[in-house]
């Protein structure tokens, strides 16, 4: 409450009970303090997920927060990584790289039903042996394409100097 004090505690308390209707966030610790309940609120281990309504009716605005809130929980699961006594990216199978696909739209279906053929398999493994938790994190959007400004290099044209012309002279 110190960090909003022009919110209402009212206000916040039914902002947060909303997100978390909502699946946005989760209870992940309560503590009775003289009388009162203290909840601990965190990003579900799962991620938030938005149903299709959800998306359709999003703003520019809403998606801009959707979308830092996701890239903001990979920088803090990398983060949590870095931190780690030992890291070795090749052991530990971490990897980022960013990739250009030129598609057209039927490929790009046959695309994601590829990839979900062949991650929709491994969402039900359970945690057992030697099961060490990976996350994958996918962004899939158009990419600019380049435009002639881009791709031509131009040259500025340069002036003729008047003592190097044939016949002056």
């Amino acid at each position: 409450m110190a960090l909003l004090p022009d919110i209402p505690q009212a206000t916040l308390y039914r902002h947060l009970a909303t997100l978390v209707k909502a699946g946005l966030i989760e209870v992940v610790e309560e503590r009775k303090i003289r009388g009162a309940v203290e909840r601990v609120y965190a990003l579900p281990a799962h991620g938030a997920t938005l149903d299709a309504a959800a998306l359709a009716s999003a703003t520019p605005q809403d998606h801009a927060r959707y979308f830092t809130a996701f890239v903001s929980s990979l920088l803090s699961e990398f983060s949590r990584y870095l931190a780690r006594g030992r890291i070795d990216f090749a052991a530990d199978g971490v990897g980022y790289q960013q990739l250009v696909l030129h598609l057209t739209d039927a490929e790009l279906v046959k695309f994601a039903a590829d990839l979900n053929q062949v991650i929709g398999p491994l969402l039900g493994n359970e945690p057992g042996k030697g099961r060490v938790p990976r996350l994958l994190a996918t962004i899939l959007l158009p990419a600019d394409q380049p435009t002639a400004s881009d791709t031509t290099q131009e040259t500025p044209e340069r002036e003729e100097d008047p003592s190097t012309r044939e016949g002056s002279g």
